[in-house]
């Protein structure tokens, strides 16, 4: 969604299951950040709620059954293109299911917080992967 300033409102899902978080990488027909390694995200649609967007995008991405939080566990700002976002992230626990990769991504793993941020993820999501990873 993209707000009245120009602000387009995003959500992360950082998924756990055993204690690994579901890394995606960005197809390399990807725009913007293509081979990033990232969890699963998205934009948040006009007149959407911010969980009902996360709801879906988990579902687009990645197919798997969750437990979202509704409660947020991190925001922040950040430019993707030049393009200034507001970051909402949510912790969601995996249920059932295995991954379904949508387009967006080529490849996936279920990596510690630890091993994602070796992976070259952008720091503050980095960080907030350790916010949700504390609850």
């Amino acid at each position: 969604m993209e707000g009245t300033d120009g602000f387009v409102v995003a959500v992360v899902g950082v998924i756990f299951r055993d204690g690994r978080v579901l890394a995606m990488r960005r197809a390399g027909t990807k725009r913007s950040s293509p081979g990033l390694w990232e969890t699963v995200a998205g934009r948040v649609e006009p007149d959407e709620q911010p969980l009902d967007a996360m709801a879906r995008e988990i579902a687009e991405e990645c197919g798997l059954e969750v437990r979202i939080d509704p409660r947020p566990v991190d925001t922040y700002t950040m430019r993707r293109r030049g393009v200034p976002m507001v970051v909402i992230v949510f912790r969601a626990d995996w249920v059932a299911g295995e991954v379904r990769r949508s387009e967006e991504h080529d490849d996936h793993a279920w990596w510690t917080p630890e091993e994602l941020e070796r992976r070259g993820v952008p720091p503050r999501l980095a960080e907030a992967v350790h916010r949700a990873e504390e609850g």
